[in-house]
């Protein structure tokens, strides 16, 4: 492992996130200790990820929770197969316990939030490239006092958080299942599940969560991705 204790080689890093604006900041702030870190390589979904990792085998990899092609936290292993020394940070806007807790139980060793300060960012990745862990410390209150919402008691699946965040924009079930390639059944089950998870009632409650989730903070990218104009509620 390249650590820069070691004095040798700079820590290599891959970064993954599906928004370029933000593998671009991540880069800059790596970029301020050069003599420590080195981008060795990008990703922009799930399947990216684990190519990233079998060909540079970096000591650490920057992971968002959510991305397309699948589930992040479930592609871990493929990573940890690839590189076992691999060290992952999650960077991620989610302030719910509950996905911190299920990211610790997946291997990784940093959770730290999105508006952090760069200099908690490198002591993040830092300590966790020498085998430490790190969390945000108000999560990190959060979840010692034990003061946790109803999400955190019950994280959406990724298949769940597709489908809020479609609904948040408007789109019908069969749009929803047309889009995701999936029965329309099986999107009213994972809707509903994630309306039990949430506790909510109404779309207009189902759309403040996900814009309080960032599912839809950036509507136009997204409904241009899915192709459509945003149908914002």
């Amino acid at each position: 492992m390249h650590l820069e204790q070691g004095g040798d080689r700079p820590i290599d890093v891959v970064i993954a996130d599906d928004h370029a604006v933000v593998r671009d900041g991540l880069r800059a702030v790596l970029e301020r200790d050069a003599s420590v870190f080195r981008v060795v390589g990008e990703a922009g979904d799930v399947p990216s990820i684990v190519r990233a990792i079998s060909a540079h085998k970096p000591d650490l990899l920057t992971l968002d929770l959510t991305m397309p092609g699948g589930s992040c936290l479930a592609a871990l292993p493929q990573c940890f197969l690839a590189h076992p020394p691999l060290a992952v940070v999650v960077v991620t806007m989610r302030e719910d316990p509950g996905y911190a807790r299920q990211a610790l139980r997946a291997g990784v060793r940093g959770y730290v939030l999105k508006e952090a300060e760069p200099a908690q960012l490198l002591h993040a990745f830092r300590l966790a490239v020498a085998g430490g862990q790190y969390l945000d410390p108000q999560l990190g209150a959060v979840m010692v006092s034990g003061h946790t919402g109803q999400a955190a008691l019950a994280p959406l699946s990724d298949r769940e958080r597709e489908v809020v965040r479609l609904v948040a924009l408007g789109y019908t079930n069969p749009e929803i299942a047309e889009r995701l390639h999936l029965g329309e059944r099986t999107v009213k089950t994972y809707r509903a599940r994630a309306v039990e998870k949430i506790g909510v009632s109404s779309r207009a409650e189902l759309t403040a969560f996900a814009r309080r989730e960032g599912l839809i903070e950036d509507p136009i990218g997204i409904s241009a991705r899915l192709g459509r104009p945003p149908v914002l509620p």
